[in-house]
């Protein structure tokens, strides 16, 4: 059984609509795709109808921005209740804050001396809830001034550069018993990616799991081989649930292809096990 359980649409700022993720998950030969947008449920529907044409299982999730120790971290929820009002009126703080990010992002980089608007980043944001630093990037690629998403964050929107801008994410230490209350299952993304260990000490671990935390995605392509067996280690030691994932953005993301790393079977039904939704 091959099993994805991190992957993003159009919903939030990957390049397939939540049908067409699903579809070529089956395609690429998963069994069980988790569909985890940024801060936002709203591709559920569709891919859940997407799902069951084609013949494989949904783990409904998300993506949630978070801070811990002044640093971002991104936690992932699975199978959280999307009617929760406590889980909804967070999720709504969250992407505001994304919406009142993107005029601040524009302005500091017309002051930079780009030519850019608002419009040009809603145009790339499509069918996304909020448009968000990876759609400034894609404007930024599509009006010349990157090659792609990634030298876009590098030379543009990466904390220090010209067109960053903060914004709101919710205190990682309130997300996790949050995401629990509404029943779902909190895994922590990618710790060790692009930030390193700067946000999340191996010491970390074991104080967010005294507050809920259910599991760490250990195989991910930010994470080197002793990253991944430490963090391996860390799991085991504390009884964690080890995920596996793609992290798969469509056209967005360079080497993130569908079922580039999976998870377990076992270390599914053990997640699965976790939710009370």
């Amino acid at each position: 059984m091959r099993i994805d359980l991190h992957t993003h649409s159009s919903a939030s700022d990957g390049t397939d609509t939540p049908g067409e993720l699903v579809r070529a998950a089956k395609a690429a030969g998963l069994d069980v795709v988790a569909l985890t947008d940024h801060d936002a449920m709203s591709g559920w529907g569709e891919a859940a109808r997407a799902a069951e044409e084609v013949g494989i299982a949904l783990v409904p999730g998300l993506e949630i921005s978070t801070k811990f120790r002044h640093r971002g971290v991104h936690l992932l929820a699975y199978l959280p209740d999307p009617t929760d009002p406590p889980l909804v009126a967070m999720l709504d703080r969250i992407l505001a804050g994304r919406t009142e990010r993107t005029p601040a992002m524009v302005e500091a980089l017309r002051r930079h001396g780009i030519d850019i608007t608002e419009d040009d980043v809603r145009r790339e944001a499509g069918g996304s809830v909020a448009a968000g630093r990876p759609h400034v990037a894609d404007a930024l690629v599509r009006l010349g001034h990157a090659a792609d998403r990634s030298e876009a964050f590098v030379s543009f929107l990466d904390p220090g550069r010209p067109g960053y801008a903060n914004r709101y994410a919710a205190p990682l230490e309130e997300m996790i018993p949050l995401v629990t209350a509404a029943g779902g299952v909190a895994v922590i993304a990618h710790p060790w990616g692009r930030n390193g260990r700067a946000a999340l000490a191996p010491d970390a671990f074991a104080e967010l799991r005294d507050l809920g935390l259910a599991g760490i995605e250990v195989d991910h392509q930010d994470h080197s081989a002793a990253d991944r067996a430490e963090l391996r280690g860390i799991a085991a030691d504390l009884d964690l649930v080890v995920t596996g994932s793609s992290d798969h953005h469509g056209l967005g993301k360079v080497d993130h292809d569908l079922g580039v790393n999976t998870t377990d079977p076992e270390q599914l039904e053990r997640l699965l096990s976790l939710s009370s939704a």
